[in-house]
């Protein structure tokens, strides 16, 4: 802003590179012509995200990997006002990080000042510097993405992935298109270099919560998006993976479009509360099957604490989604995503309802976010980006007249991950479960997974036989139970 003008630049391979400026003014001798050298040295430190680089979509289109094909599974969380003030800069942006990070989450999704819930220019979503824009979207307001400069670059020294969200799709009804255009084009050339992903937008096409007319409003911002999207992939010189946010149980754009413009699919399915599971576990087999295969991530699904949605729903949703065929999943608190504050409150949404009052330091406790990260921990004892979803490797198994029987996914020969998201109570109280077509003379050594605490039980060699009646579990609980194959006759 004003006469300082900076480039980040992230480039591939190391070497030499020369760099020269053009300005629109050429007569401009400060900013027109001016050229240097930059040297680029290998990395030599321990940060993952410098280490293995930024993220892309794996050739197969399966998960999230690293530009130097390590394999990235994706555990987000969702702080939709964390570029706000109303999570303070250093101290509560670095403790919930720390939280997080020490929990077992690599990727946080946050807007970029055009957030949800509210009007344009509220003050609840400015900054330490205002807004992201100038009122009337006159000009970019540089000294705001000053303040999320320090945001972005504390997340990338910890580990983790930003998830960058434009704005919540019903802003460019009040933007335009070629403003957000604009603001996409501001977020690339200041972010771009960093290992991040891009949202376009949240909740498309859904209108603004006090719209006179949705159906014409939701056309606008569904056809405005799509030309946002298309602009993204032209002039974003590094090729993150673009993703949008839909609304529960859509794709964002049509059919056509989602295909050609997005790189990865963004579930969002609400909370798969009891009695809601089956429509919920549906959605994802059907965006899991599209071809050609994207990955897909498990996107808003529930605030933990608002609406009945508990750390059980998170716990389902993390391990139904993923034996399903999903690399990633989003949790979420009420008190974090608006960040309640002790004397500010975020209060009333839009349409006049407050969600919630919990204080955004209490919701980071929520037991949900540590059972999560337990689940990606399990997994990745594995190579779990070569997993496939094998129903028929368990009786009884979910399906869509019983959502809540066991799932099952892994590698055939070589590990087998059941979710049994009922408690399993012996017969006559229960069903049996059995795991079946196991391989002839293979011997797998089993053990009971607490999704809850992280504890594991072992239920010894399991050998000689192509089904194999599972015992009773310790607790009345969900379990996960994990064979692996240790050796065949």
């Amino acid at each position: 802003g004003e006469q300082e003008w900076r480039v980040r630049f992230s480039p591939r391979m190391v070497g030499e590179y020369a760099c020269r400026t053009e300005c629109s003014d050429r007569s401009n001798p400060s900013l027109h012509d001016q050229r240097g050298i930059l040297v680029v040295q290998p990395y030599e430190g321990n940060r993952p995200l410098a280490k293995h680089g930024p993220l892309r979509a794996s050739a197969s289109g399966h998960h999230l990997e690293h530009v130097d094909g390590t394999p990235f599974f994706a555990l987000a969380d969702l702080w939709w006002l964390g570029a706000s003030r109303r999570l303070s800069w250093p101290e509560g942006f670095q403790r919930l990080t720390a939280d997080r990070v020490a929990k077992g989450f690599n990727v946080v999704q946050l807007i970029a000042g055009l957030p949800c819930d509210m009007p344009a220019f509220d003050e609840r979503a400015a900054n330490e510097a205002g807004h992201p824009w100038e009122e009337g979207y006159a000009r970019v307001n540089p000294a705001f993405f000053d303040m999320l400069d320090l945001r972005i670059q504390w997340l990338v020294r910890s580990g983790v992935v930003p998830c960058i969200y434009g704005a919540f799709g019903y802003h460019l009804l009040w933007m335009g298109v070629e403003r957000m255009k604009q603001h996409w084009r501001y977020l690339v050339a200041r972010y771009g270099a960093y290992p991040v992903l891009w949202c376009l937008a949240g909740c498309v096409p859904m209108p603004y919560y006090l719209s006179q007319d949705r159906d014409r409003d939701a056309e606008q911002i569904r056809s405005g998006w799509a030309e946002v999207a298309s602009y993204l992939r032209r002039i974003d010189p590094y090729g993150h993976p673009a993703l949008m946010q839909p609304l529960p149980f859509q794709l964002p754009l049509d059919e056509e479009a989602s295909s050609r413009l997005l790189d990865v699919y963004l579930l969002h399915t609400g909370a798969a509360r009891a009695g809601r599971q089956g429509r919920a576990m549906s959605h994802v087999r059907e965006i899991v099957a599209r071809q050609p295969r994207k990955p897909v991530l498990g996107g808003e699904s529930g605030f933990e604490g608002l609406g009945g949605c508990t750390a059980d729903d998170h716990r389902f949703g993390f391990w139904a989604f993923v034996l399903s065929g999903v690399v990633g999943y989003t949790y979420s608190a009420a008190g974090i995503w608006q960040f309640n504050n002790e004397g500010d409150l975020f209060g009333p949404s839009a349409y006049g309802i407050t969600q919630s009052n919990t204080l955004w330091m209490d919701a980071c406790h929520l037991p949900g976010s540590r059972h999560v990260g337990l689940g990606r921990r399990l997994l990745e004892r594995y190579p779990w980006w070569r997993f496939e979803s094998h129903p028929e490797w368990v009786e009884p198994h979910a399906d869509d007249a019983d959502p809540t029987n066991p799932y099952a996914a892994g590698i055939p020969g070589q590990v087998r991950v059941i979710y049994l998201p009922r408690p399993a109570l012996p017969t006559p109280w229960g069903k049996p479960v059995t795991v079946v077509g196991l391989e002839p003379g293979a011997t797998y050594r089993g053990f009971f997974f607490d999704p809850k605490e992280g504890a594991e039980y072992d239920v010894g060699p399991i050998s000689g036989c192509s089904c194999w009646a599972m015992p009773a579990p310790p607790l009345l609980q969900d379990w996960v139970l994990v064979l692996e194959q240790v050796g065949a006759s």
